[in-house]
C-alpha cells in the first residue's frame, strides 16, 4: 500500500507540472478529477483507433490502443488506476473473523425445544385411550382431544409434560404423562455454489455436508470446499463459522458439523483470474 501511494504521488506530481495552470494549486481531489476529465476527453477522441484494432489476443486490442495514446495520457491512466485502487482499499471495512468449528457443533443440538410443525406423541399411563399424536400449530399450540388446547412451542418435552399435568391433572386418575418428539422440521438455507440453492426442511439432525447434498450437491466447477460458511444467529449475536469439507469428500476421517434451526450455509466460489 505504501509503495503504491508513493508511486501515485510521484505520477500525479509529474502531471501537475505537465498540465500547468489547468490543475496547479488545486487540492489532490480536484487535481484527480481534472486528470479524469482530461483522460476521458482523449479517450473519446480515440474511440475509432480502439475499434480499428483487430488483434485476436485478449490483451492485444488494449495494448495497441494504449500505444496510440500520447505519453501524458498513458501516465494519467496509470495515475487514475492507482487512485481508484487506493480509494477502494481505503473504504473497505475489515471483515469479521470467521470462527472455527467448536466441539459442541460436532453433535446434534442436545436442547430439544418444540417449534411450529413438530410432531409430538402424548402418552397417558393407565389411560391408553387418551394417547394422541399432534402437530404443533403455527400459533404454537396443540390440541388434546379430551382436554383442549395447550401451548407447546418454546417448551421442552419435559416442560410440556409438567404443563399438561398443571392444566389437566385434576381430571387424571394416574398423573403420569410422557411427551415424545416424533419428528421436527426446521428450516436451513443453502446458497452459493450449489445446484439447487434455497430452503430445505430436514426432519432430523443433519450435518453441513448433508444439507448441501439436500440442495443438490456442490457445483464442483465453482465451489470452494475449503471455506464453506455457516451463518448462525445465537441470541442477539450473528456468528459465522468456516467449515472445510475437503477431507470428508476425500474419504478422510473428519469431525462433523451439525446445523441448527435457521442456519444459513453459503458455499463460496473459487477465486479465478479469468
Amino acid at each position: 500500500m505504501e509503495i503504491t501511494l508513493l508511486f501515485f504521488r510521484g505520477v500525479l506530481g509529474q502531471q501537475l507540472t505537465n498540465f500547468g495552470p489547468a490543475i496547479a494549486g488545486k487540492t489532490a481531489t480536484s487535481a484527480f478529477l481534472t486528470l479524469s476529465q482530461f483522460f476521458c476527453r482523449d479517450v473519446d477522441s480515440s474511440v475509432t483507433r480502439i475499434q480499428q484494432c483487430r488483434t485476436p489476443t485478449p490483451f492485444g486490442n488494449f495494448n495497441k490502443s494504449m500505444n496510440s495514446f500520447n505519453p501524458a495520457v498513458k501516465t494519467a491512466f496509470v495515475a487514475l488506476a492507482a487512485g481508484v485502487c487506493l480509494l477502494f482499499a481505503g473504504c473497505q471495512t475489515p471483515p469479521t473473523a470467521a470462527l472455527s468449528p467448536s466441539p459442541e457443533n460436532a453433535v446434534p443440538d442436545p436442547a430439544i425445544i418444540l417449534r411450529e410443525g413438530d410432531a409430538v406423541k402424548i402418552s397417558f399411563a393407565g389411560a391408553k385411550q387418551l394417547d394422541t399424536e399432534q402437530i404443533v400449530r403455527r400459533d404454537g399450540k396443540i390440541v388434546l382431544p379430551t382436554f383442549g388446547e395447550i401451548q407447546a412451542s418454546g417448551l421442552t418435552p419435559a416442560q410440556l409434560e409438567k404443563q399438561i399435568l398443571t392444566n389437566f391433572g385434576p381430571q387424571l386418575v394416574t398423573k403420569e404423562i410422557t411427551v415424545t418428539l416424533q419428528s421436527s422440521q426446521y428450516p436451513v438455507f443453502v446458497n452459493g455454489a450449489v445446484l439447487r440453492p434455497g430452503k430445505i426442511e430436514p426432519t432430523r439432525p443433519i450435518t453441513v455436508l448433508e444439507a448441501v447434498m439436500e440442495a443438490g450437491g456442490f457445483d464442483y466447477a465453482k465451489a470452494n470446499l475449503k471455506s464453506v460458511r455457516v451463518i448462525r444467529t445465537e441470541g442477539s449475536e450473528v456468528k459465522t463459522y468456516t467449515v472445510d469439507l475437503r477431507g470428508a469428500l476425500a474419504g478422510k476421517p473428519s469431525v462433523p458439523f451439525y446445523v441448527r434451526r435457521s442456519d444459513i450455509i453459503f458455499v463460496p466460489e473459487k477465486f479465478t483470474v479469468f
